[in-house]
């Protein structure tokens, strides 16, 4: 039976903006913010500072949007290319109907967040000076044993153990195992680094794995190793990876070595090295003994001849021969003493005859009688010079006297208080003035005075 048309239940349209708007709130409510991981493409930022970019992965895509305020708080550029992480909603663009993702956060994924937490944890521990050169200690030049922190199952224990055997198989090799990859590695890496400091068996550590990547690596970039092997009190050498292979315990170990095999290489005695060494001590020594055995034998000799002339048999002739000699020379040297006593005798007695007081006596009457002469000629002679110096002086006194020039006519005028008077003016009228003349004196009074 067929319903009539008006009979039908009404139909629910849905424009095309109702759909995709209800579709997004659908989206919006049935997805928690999620973390997804993907390469970028297609990055664009235009001059809104919004970013649009494409995230995919080998099978599908997907467009995003990141808004100015969220993507300002990402701390690195996005290139096409770049692995990244982003923390986005699900949701769709109702103009075009296109699902999208709207990230709020973004961070680099894979190496290159590693690499950028690298360089951080580098830069905060070289500020520390944890990588200073003054920190670094002397590796032992002789080693008698030698500490290996790394997996006993792992190729870099085997390129070590060679080349320790072939460098010096006399040295003991101790090994601290412990994980070298993953999350555990680290702990196990440390503790392994303390329990050789706690027992101190060795005289220096090697902390080695074999190449990988970075992600491999990483737990030697993990602070907690890098101060283990700054703490050791065992210098610490590093072989980790491959040449190219940087991580923070290189920067912190006393030596980094480029592969493991060069860290056993650094660490071990060259004993081909030794051995010629050794070979030249010994060619050395055996030079140096044949000297000292010919110099020997030249000194047994010598003193050999010396004994022989200190041979108490010759010391006695020798004596004996000394004694006929000086007995046969005891007479001469008698009589030369007699004569020189008395030659002696003679010279005192010929001195005690000129010192003595009677010659003496003699001899200073007469040195008193010529001085006696002397002395009068010399008393005669100075008067007659001081009578004629007198007379000379006398004349002269006479020719620069004042008196002289009173005889004259001359006369010397002076005032109550003696003083000479040269000029009028050193009196008035009514002063008395003394006068004197060649003879006598005059008291006289000044009537007038003239100038001129």
């Amino acid at each position: 039976m067929v319903a009539a048309l008006g009979d039908q239940p009404k139909r629910d349209i849905y424009s095309v903006s109702r759909l995709n708007r209800e579709v997004k709130w659908l989206l919006a409510d049935s997805f928690p913010r999620l973390w997804i991981e993907g390469e970028l493409s297609n990055f664009s930022r235009p001059a809104s500072g919004h970013w649009y970019f494409t995230l995919k992965d080998e099978q599908a895509q997907v467009r995003c949007a990141m808004f100015r305020r969220q993507n300002m708080t990402v701390d690195f550029v996005p290139e096409d290319g770049m692995q990244v992480l982003v923390r986005a909603k699900i949701g769709l663009y109702e103009a075009r109907g296109e699902f999208q993702l709207i990230a709020d956060a973004m961070e680099e994924a894979g190496d290159g967040a590693l690499r950028r937490a690298f360089e951080a944890l580098k830069k905060r521990l070289e500020a520390e000076g944890l990588f200073s050169p003054e920190c670094k200690r002397p590796l032992p030049s002789w080693p008698e044993r030698i500490g290996v922190v790394t997996s006993p199952s792992g190729a870099a224990i085997r390129d070590i153990l060679s080349v320790l055997k072939r460098r010096f198989p006399a040295l003991e090799v101790i090994i601290y195992p412990c994980q070298v990859q993953g999350e555990a590695a680290k702990l196990e890496i440390a503790r392994a680094i303390e329990q050789a400091n706690r027992h101190r068996h060795c005289d220096v550590l090697i902390l080695s794995r074999g190449g990988g990547s970075l992600e491999d690596l990483w737990p030697f970039n993990e602070e907690i190793v890098a101060r283990a092997v700054r703490g050791s009190q065992i210098p610490v050498v590093t072989g980790i990876g491959h040449e190219i292979d940087f991580t923070i315990a290189d920067f912190a170990a006393d030596l980094r070595a480029p592969t493991p095999s060069a860290a056993a290489e650094a660490v071990s005695p060259d004993g081909a090295a030794l051995r010629r060494h050794l070979g030249s001590l010994e060619e050395r020594l055996e030079n140096w003994m044949r000297h000292y055995l010919n110099q020997s034998r030249r000194q047994f000799q010598w003193l050999d001849q010396r004994l022989s002339r200190l041979h108490p048999a010759r010391q006695v002739e020798e004596k004996v021969q000394r004694l006929d000699e000086l007995a046969s020379r005891l007479p001469r040297a008698q009589q030369s003493i007699l004569l020189n006593f008395r030659h002696h005798l003679g010279t005192q007695a010929a001195r005690l005859d000129r010192h003595h007081p009677a010659a003496r006596l003699r001899q200073a009457s007469a040195v008193l009688g010529q001085l006696q002469g002397r002395l009068e000629q010399l008393v005669v002679h100075d008067l007659e010079t001081r009578r004629m110096r007198l007379a000379e002086l006398g004349r002269a006194l006479e020719a620069v006297s004042p008196l002289a020039t009173l005889d004259r006519g001359y006369a010397i005028v002076s005032n109550q208080k003696g003083h000479v008077l040269t000029r009028s003016g050193q009196v008035r009228p009514g002063d008395e003035i003394r006068v004197r003349l060649a003879r006598g004196r005059l008291t006289c009074e000044v009537k007038e005075v003239h100038d001129d």
